[in-house]
């Protein structure tokens, strides 16, 4: 399936996506590069979303179900004094092609590409269903909002999200939620501190608390998560004022089943008791609010609350791309994801049957010298080429 032109093809295709600086919101170089792609390898349609997504499909000559492949365009940013690879350069060394978002993950968006376009040409088009391959915007900002917009439009009856995965089959993840908790005061000079309520000594109070609170356990997935990760007091520098607000941050990683409303029930309790024990305490708790520019003018926002979810590895579509690799000699191990994706979205809230598959290590996501290792790169192709090929069998 992956002859030599169509190996150096693929090595081509991601030297050039690397080479297409494309941080969140600022993805419109690399999508436009990608279109080209698209139409030159023969999809037949190739769609751009409000947000930016850019979306290539291909349909078969007969009816069957809508596959997405999921992969997204934008990284996190580089520091390049830090580096000593080149970090848009998309330089090989050694069977390893460096850059920023190799990994994470234009590797395994450039092979879904063009493993789906091999696919419908060896084939000439002779299968059941349609091939999906999604360019996401602001994913590393945002896990599953951009992707909200493409699941609606597609329609997917299954989800292959290319995360990195070392081509083990991943069917599930932890979700996470950021949660804000805020205390209010009142404001006094710090030479007269009676005449002021301390938001921070209050702050202090219901984070000793927190830290009590029991977490959850998933049998798979393990224990939840409730951590602290900031805390500001206003006004700062506080220049001799007793600070009437504070605010901390806390990271919570999530389990299936947990909502919006039963992750922060018990912090709201928690509000509740110290309101009864002291007049004085006012909190509030919420989940923090993100909202950032597309790179078509666009905004995007919402709750920082995405969703854990989890599959058996008996599932029949499950089993189905674990014997696809098998078949074409690769050892998969079915596991779960210790990071959030667009899984979040579509598997979380939209309940879509979904896969992780991909090539590389978790680990190399956001390091310095990100790389990807060619036979990764390589293998990962001939993957999804075969997982396609067993989802749209006719």
């Amino acid at each position: 399936m992956l002859t030599e032109e169509r190996k150096e093809k693929l090595v081509e295709v991601l030297q050039n996506a690397i080479q297409r600086k494309s941080y969140s919101g600022e993805e419109k170089e690399v999508a436009e590069y990608l279109k080209k792609i698209f139409i030159e390898v023969g999809y037949d349609k190739v769609e751009t979303d409000k947000y930016g997504n850019i979306i290539g499909t291909i349909k078969g000559n007969y009816e069957g179900p809508k596959i997405l492949l999921d992969g997204h365009m934008d990284t996190v940013p580089v520091n390049e004094e830090k580096w000593n690879k080149k970090p848009f350069a998309g330089e090989i060394i050694d069977g390893k092609l460096y850059g920023r978002g190799t990994s994470d993950m234009k590797g395994s968006l450039c092979a879904m590409l063009l493993a789906g376009a091999y696919l419908a040409k060896d084939l000439n088009k002779e299968f059941a269903g349609e091939i999906n391959v999604a360019g996401v915007v602001h994913e590393e900002c945002f896990e599953g909002v951009a992707a909200r917009e493409i699941s609606s439009h597609i329609k997917p009856d299954y989800v292959v999200i290319g995360e990195a995965s070392q081509l083990n089959l991943k069917i599930g993840q932890r979700g996470r939620g950021e949660i804000v908790v805020e205390t209010f005061g009142k404001p006094a000079h710090s030479a007269n501190p009676d005449k002021g309520i301390n938001a921070v000594y209050k702050m202090m109070k219901i984070v000793e608390k927190i830290k009590e609170l029991p977490m959850t356990h998933h049998e798979v997935l393990g224990d939840g998560i409730l951590e602290l990760t900031d805390i500001k007091s206003s006004p700062y520098p506080g220049a001799s004022v007793v600070p009437d607000y504070c605010r901390a941050t806390y990271d919570r990683r999530l389990l299936v089943g947990e909502t919006l409303e039963s992750v922060l029930a018990p912090i709201q309790a928690l509000i509740d008791e110290i309101e009864k024990e002291d007049e004085t305490f006012k909190a509030k708790v919420s989940y923090a609010k993100g909202l950032e520019k597309c790179y078509t003018g666009h905004s995007i926002e919402g709750e920082r609350f995405f969703p854990g979810w989890i599959y058996n590895d008996t599932d029949e579509y499950v089993q189905k791309a674990f014997n696809a690799l098998k078949e074409i000699g690769q050892t998969p191990t079915i596991t779960h994801y210790n990071f959030c994706t667009n899984g979040s979205h579509y598997a979380g809230e939209a309940g879509i049957k979904t896969i992780g598959y991909g090539p590389s290590k978790e680990n190399l996501a956001h390091t310095i010298d990100e790389y990807i290792e060619l036979d990764q790169l390589f293998k990962v192709t001939e993957g999804y080429y075969a997982i396609l090929k067993a989802y749209l069998k006719k």
